[in-house]
């Protein structure tokens, strides 16, 4: 899996101060990403163990609440198994932090029985779409994309 970049404080991915991967290559390209560089394939750094074990370094800090992937797209097949290994990993170090995923992919459709789902916490779903683009939203930037929390029978459901 190759990369775009790794923030070590954001505060726009998430619920508080989180670290941020954005993974590289998407293919859905949707009109009006605001991430337009992490598209090509050819672009960004192969993630290596030194990246992984550099982000689980940032991750430890008391003030980071999660860590966050987005891209480029995190779920499709030249990615989903780093980002799932990544989520693992985190889970294992950090049970008590939260991860954050956004996919251009529907829930229903694809992610579901995806075995990141095990670890993600919260995962933002859809595609931008740049003619229902809303600046009021939180975590997405288009009213189709939904945002899907466990539950606490540890249940996918949308959040209102």
């Amino acid at each position: 899996m190759k990369y775009a970049n790794i923030h070590q404080f954001s505060i726009s991915d998430g619920v508080g101060i989180r670290v941020s991967l954005f993974v590289q290559g998407c293919d859905l390209m949707c009109h009006g990403c605001f991430n337009q560089e992490t598209w090509d394939w050819n672009g960004g750094k192969t993630f290596t163990k030194k990246d992984m074990n550099f982000l689980m370094d940032l991750c430890e800090k008391p003030y980071i609440r999660g860590l966050s992937l987005l891209g480029g797209e995190p779920l499709h097949p030249n990615n989903i198994e780093t980002v799932t290994q990544i989520a693992k990993t985190f889970k294992e170090l950090y049970p008590q932090k939260d991860i954050w995923l956004w996919t251009g992919y529907t829930f229903e459709d694809y992610v579901k029985d995806k075995e990141i789902t095990k670890y993600a916490d919260v995962i933002v779903d859809g595609r931008f779409e740049e003619d229902k683009k809303d600046l009021s939203l939180k975590f997405r930037g288009s009213s189709n994309q939904r945002i899907w929390k466990k539950n606490e029978n540890n249940e996918w459901e949308i959040e209102e």
